[in-house]
């Protein structure tokens, strides 16, 4: 991508890698959920809190683009397609596909399976959500909602009919 990537883990057989610039982004994530969207929605907490929910929020959300990412790689995997390893970086995650998809019908759903992941994880985090603002604290289902909110937009933006994303894929693959 831009520099050197570090390798965090392997996930079904999968290199999970971290690009030096997704550090950058981490912590400016981490520092406008601690100082900005947290303290605007959820008055009162201590600015420790915040900063806890910041990074939760942003974990969370690297997380969240694995899932994504991987997604796309046991789709890739089950048509037969190599998959080298999955790399966050400043833009996102990328899955690194050593061929392209071998018919239509492959790059349709490899290219669905980010988003429709996406969507799963944000219901499952509103869920959470939903059923602990009964006994949670505020800073457990404030870090959920934005995790349910921000896998919904992540699933909307890669659903734009723009080649390389999601959506651009998916047009692709119908025409």
């Amino acid at each position: 991508m831009f520099g050197k990537s570090i390798k965090l883990f392997s996930l079904f057989g999968f290199d999970v890698k971290i690009d030096i610039s997704w550090l950058v982004l981490a912590f400016l994530i981490t520092w406008s959920l601690a100082q900005g969207l947290f303290p605007y929605y959820f008055k009162d907490l201590s600015s420790a809190t915040y900063w806890w929910m910041g990074i939760f929020g942003a974990i969370g959300l690297f997380f969240s683009i694995i899932f994504h990412e991987l997604s796309h790689s046991l789709v890739a995997r089950n048509f037969g397609l190599p998959i080298k390893g999955i790399t966050l970086f400043v833009f996102g995650g990328v899955a690194h596909m050593e061929e392209e998809p071998p018919s239509a019908k492959a790059e349709f759903l490899m290219a669905i399976a980010g988003p429709v992941s996406s969507v799963v994880l944000g219901i499952i985090f509103y869920i959470l959500r939903t059923v602990g603002r009964i006994t949670w604290p505020l800073s457990v289902t404030g870090v959920l909602g934005y995790l349910a909110f921000i896998n919904w937009i992540l699933a909307g933006f890669n659903l734009l009919p723009a080649f390389p994303l999601d959506g651009g894929r998916v047009l692709r693959s119908v025409l």
